[in-house]
C-alpha cells in the first residue's frame, strides 16, 4: 500500500515537473520573445528588430515544438493521475488541449514565412515593402490565432478544475481555483473577439486568476505530490 502510495506521488510531482517547464517555455514564447521582435502597427520597425534578432525569433519556434513535447508528456502524467477519478473527464481534459497543438504548428509556419518574407527570401519580385506588410499580416494571423487558442486554454481548464475539486488528494480549493482560471480564459477570450477594446481591463482582472489557478496547483503538484493522510484505495 505505502509503495502505491509512493508511486503516485511520484507521479504527481513529475506532472508538477513538468507543468513548471511547459509554464516557463509559455511566458518565453508569450512575452520574451514578442518583446524582443515585434514591435506593434510598425512592419518597418518590426522587420529591423527581427533581423536583427532573427536568433530569438528561431528560439521562439523551437521553444513552440518544446512547449509541445512537454505538453504531451504533462497531459499523460495528469491522466495517469486522475483517471481512476473520472475517465470521462479525464480523456476530456487531454483531448481539450490536444486539440490546441495543430494550430500551433500553422501558426510557427507563419512565423517561418514571415522571417523568410523579411529576408527577401521568397516573392522577390515584389517591393521590400508589400513583402514587410505581407510578413506583418502572417504575424498578425498568429495573434489571432493565439487569442483563440485561449478558449481551449480554458475549457481544459474546466475538467482539471473538477478533477482535483474530486480527487480527494489534493485541496479542493486548488480545483475552484483552476475552475475560475479556464472561465476567467474563456472570458478574455470572447471580449478579445467581440469586445477589443475591453480587453485590456479585462486581461487586468483576468491575469492574477490566471496565475492563481495553474501556478497554485503547479507548486501543490512539486511540493506535496498529494496528501499524506489519504487512504490507497481513494487511488483505485
Amino acid at each position: 500500500m505505502e509503495a502505491e502510495l509512493n508511486s503516485i506521488k511520484k507521479i504527481a510531482r513529475l506532472a508538477g515537473l513538468l507543468y513548471l517547464i511547459w509554464v516557463m517555455t509559455g511566458m518565453y514564447g508569450i512575452m520574451y520573445v514578442p518583446s524582443k521582435t515585434i514591435v506593434e502597427g510598425d512592419a518597418v520597425a518590426t522587420a529591423q528588430k527581427i533581423l536583427a534578432n532573427e536568433l530569438i525569433f528561431r528560439s521562439g519556434i523551437l521553444n513552440d515544438l518544446i512547449s509541445l513535447t512537454i505538453g504531451v508528456f504533462l497531459l499523460m502524467a495528469l491522466y495517469q493521475l486522475f483517471k481512476q477519478v473520472n475517465e470521462l473527464q479525464a480523456k476530456l481534459m487531454v483531448i481539450l488541449l490536444m486539440m490546441t497543438f495543430p494550430v500551433v504548428f500553422i501558426m510557427d509556419a507563419f512565423n517561418i514565412t514571415s522571417l523568410m518574407l523579411f529576408k527577401g527570401e521568397v516573392l522577390k519580385t515584389f517591393e521590400i515593402g508589400q513583402r514587410q506588410d505581407l510578413a506583418m499580416l502572417f504575424l498578425k494571423m498568429n495573434e489571432y490565432g493565439a487569442i483563440t487558442l485561449e478558449m481551449f486554454w480554458g475549457l481544459w481548464l474546466l475538467p482539471f478544475g473538477l478533477l482535483v475539486y474530486a480527487s480527494g488528494f489534493i485541496p479542493r480549493v486548488l480545483g475552484l481555483f483552476l475552475f475560475v482560471n479556464g472561465i476567467t480564459y474563456i472570458i478574455h477570450c470572447l471580449t478579445h473577439l467581440l469586445l477589443p477594446h475591453y480587453q485590456e481591463l479585462v486581461f487586468k482582472f483576468a491575469m492574477p486568476l490566471w496565475i492563481l489557478g495553474e501556478i497554485s496547483i503547479m507548486l501543490w503538484l512539486i511540493i506535496k505530490g498529494v496528501k499524506n493522510n489519504i487512504p490507497v484505495h481513494e487511488f483505485k
